[in-house]
């Protein structure tokens, strides 16, 4: 563990020990958090030999799928001391796809470090995660990582990357440059230089060379100053502020959230980590800040915030909490919305895989809790109802859908059962039934995304499963009206069947649906029958002769007869489906395809390609305006078939660096011909015979 550097002691002296801190990781996918979180764990001594992603040994990523894509789709968590001051590390995937977790993490944690690299060609992907940051208004740093690759001067790269951030970013740090690489940087707040050392805490240089020291570090304390009007008179006057008001300053602008401080480093050679950790010591708040965020009522109970659900194959559930105030002891019962409580079987610390056993857990401290199962992701529980609730959280929009079933119908109940448990895991996954099309549809925030909860629902359930895109809801309707009979009789001994109907079939306004009409006249066919026969006309609507549920028709009663002894309301049922399926066919019948609204958010240089998107995908776009609340993003508005709709966030996510996403609700339905149709039919009717012959 590193000591304590003697530049920093006057910062620190007669410090009071603070409650523990919850700080998480987020970034950019590549950014190297997981690789940030490795750096963070052995200069704390949480593990004696550091692991690689490359390598597969890192103490996050510890999941197969994670493994496999040498990519977090996990969050790791890590508890930790440094300087005697205890700290949990919540390292969220930096996928777009997995942003729910990070999402969830908002109302509970401190702080957050966001991770990225010093390329300004990837400032687009940053702002998902600084935008939610601001509006929730969490306090974050902004540490470049990999500075020993970056090329060019950081005031450029900055410039770059202050178009993601809707806050101001500080540079606490710049630099020092040895023939084009950076091999240490000046510590701005303390007027400090150091020089990496592979490994190692950075060596304390000399100053006096570095001139561009003193112009950078005026323009941090007029930074500063801006929102401090002690500090700005002190700069007018030539006034040296001292080292104690600056860092004081620090801190009371990053927790009000009037700048973003920016560090750099490098997590693979560890350098400039040990200076992010005594920023995080100093700077961040303690738990009692995350309380007030969540505006908990008055009162002494203990009350915690569930961040994660954690189902394993055969470990039970686990819930991830932040004690936001109060003690809790084994045992405890905790109340939560939805009028549920239950008794807590266990608390636990987590370091990557592995689970600490704990007696009791006090305020700022994060934890696991087992046996909490009525609770899930986003509840806020105590042990006072008064202390429960839900907290705000970004509901994501599923962007993309698979159909999952069952290899072994045997197994369909278990297939739900675990599919409820992994949406309770991840709850920007999302489960639903098509009764039209009978389709399972897990839908989530992108291929990999559903790829890996299909993974797991394999893995740890033992499921073999088939997956494919889901079923279109096509519909079908008619062109030109038609009259038709339908006749049914049978005699097989004792009361026969009997039913007879004439029926006019016509074409109704779109979105009109199905009228039914009685325009019998003299009792042909007596009222007790008039309903059987609708029963049996919507019946046959179910699926029309192109083999789709039909819509926009209107069909009347005309004509008829009965049998006073054989009629019956099973014979005009028949009748009624009879007459249908000898008219139908002479209707002119017509495909229909539901045509959905769409509004795609993407950076504003991504516009004109995303129009060329949606008109190859026989789309119309309509405009587009700037996006609300999102500087430098735009929102598409234009209409697209759905079959179209299905992959296009694959496309959409090539064209804009990951972070493009899309709305979508339904139009109308459109007519659709020609071969594509054609094809769709064929389709339809070939997985009709395969299931009667199943």
């Amino acid at each position: 563990m590193s000591k304590q550097s003697p530049e920093h002691s006057k910062e620190n002296s007669g410090r009071i020990k603070a409650t523990p801190r919850a700080i998480a990781l987020v970034g950019p996918h590549g950014g190297g958090k997981t690789s940030l979180l490795e750096s963070i764990a052995i200069i704390t001594g949480a593990i004696q030999r550091k692991g690689s992603v490359a390598a597969k040994s890192s103490l996050g990523d510890t999941s197969p799928q994670s493994r496999a894509r040498a990519m977090s789709v996990d969050m790791n968590v890590l508890t930790t001391n440094y300087l005697d001051e205890e700290f949990t590390f919540l390292d969220c995937p930096g996928s777009i796809e997995f942003l729910g977790d990070a999402l969830n993490l908002l109302p509970g944690i401190d702080a957050a470090v966001v991770v990225c690299e010093p390329d300004a060609a990837k400032v687009a992907m940053l702002q998902p995660f600084l935008k939610r940051l601001a509006d929730a208004h969490v306090p974050h740093l902004l540490f470049i990582n990999k500075f020993d690759k970056a090329r060019g001067p950081l005031r450029a790269l900055l410039t770059s990357l202050q178009q993601a951030s809707d806050i101001p970013l500080l540079p606490r740090q710049i630099p020092i440059w040895e023939q084009g690489v950076a091999t240490g940087f000046v510590d701005l707040a303390l007027e400090r230089a150091f020089a990496y050392r592979p490994h190692a805490a950075s060596q304390v240089v000399g100053i006096a060379d570095y001139a561009r020291e003193k112009d950078a570090r005026f323009q941090m304390l007029e930074r500063l100053a801006d929102y401090d009007e002690h500090l700005m008179e002190e700069l007018l006057s030539d006034i040296e502020p001292s080292v104690t008001e600056v860092f004081g300053e620090l801190k009371r602008e990053l927790i009000s959230g009037l700048v973003v401080p920016v560090l750099i480093g490098s997590a693979e050679g560890d350098n400039g980590v040990r200076r992010l950790l005594k920023a995080l010591r100093h700077d961040v708040p303690e738990v009692a800040e995350a309380a007030a965020r969540a505006q908990l009522p008055e009162g002494g109970d203990a009350v915690v915030q569930v961040l994660k659900t954690l189902h394993s194959g055969h470990g039970g559930k686990l819930s991830l909490v932040r004690v936001l105030r109060g003690q809790l002891k084994d045992g405890a019962v905790l109340q939560g919305p939805r009028g549920r409580e239950a008794r807590i079987g266990g608390i636990f610390a987590l370091a990557g895989d592995k689970q600490i056993k704990r007696g009791m857990a006090q305020a700022g401290d994060t934890v696991a809790l087992a046996r909490l199962e009525p609770f899930v992701t986003g509840d806020r529980l105590s042990t006072a109802k008064s202390g429960s609730g839900q907290a705000r959280v970004e509901k994501l929009t599923p962007v993309f859908r698979l159909a999952v079933a069952a290899q072994d119908r045997k197994d369909e109940v278990k297939l739900s059962s675990a599919i409820a448990k992994l949406c309770e895991e991840d709850p920007s996954l999302k489960f639903e039934h098509n009764a039209e099309t009978h389709d399972l549809i897990l839908a989530g925030q992108g291929e990999i995304h559903l790829k890996v909860a299909v993974e797991r629902l394999q893995d740890r359930y033992a499921l073999t499963l088939a997956t494919a895109a889901p079923r279109v809801p096509y519909r079908e309707t008619i062109r030109k009206p038609v009259t038709a009979r339908g006749r049914h009789k049978r005699q097989s001994g004792g009361h026969g069947q009997f039913g007879d109907v004439v029926l006019e079939i016509a074409p109704a306004p779109r979105g009109s649906g199905f009228v039914f009409q009685d325009r019998i006249k003299g009792g042909v066919v007596p009222k007790q029958w008039i309903g059987s026969v609708e029963r049996g006309v919507r019946d046959y609507m179910k699926a029309g002769p192109l083999g789709f549920a039909v819509v926009d028709v209107t069909v009347a009663l005309l004509d008829g007869s009965y049998h006073t002894v054989d009629s019956s309301d099973a014979a005009f049922q028949t009748a009624g489906r009879l007459a249908m399926s000898e008219g139908m066919p002479d209707c002119a019948p017509v495909l229909l395809e539901p045509i959905m609204r769409v509004s795609v958010h993407v950076p504003a240089e991504a516009t004109a390609k995303v129009n060329s998107l949606v008109s190859g995908r026989r789309g119309a776009p309509l405009g587009f305006d700037a996006r609300p609340g999102w500087r430098g993003w735009e929102t598409v508005r234009g209409e697209m078939p759905l079959s179209e709709v299905s992959d296009l966030i694959v496309d959409l996510r090539s064209l804009t660096q990951g972070v493009g996403t899309y709305e979508m609700e339904f139009d109308r339905l459109a007519e659709l011909g020609g071969k594509l149709a054609d094809t769709i039919v064929a389709t339809r009717k070939g997985d009709e015979r395969r299931g009667a012959a199943a």
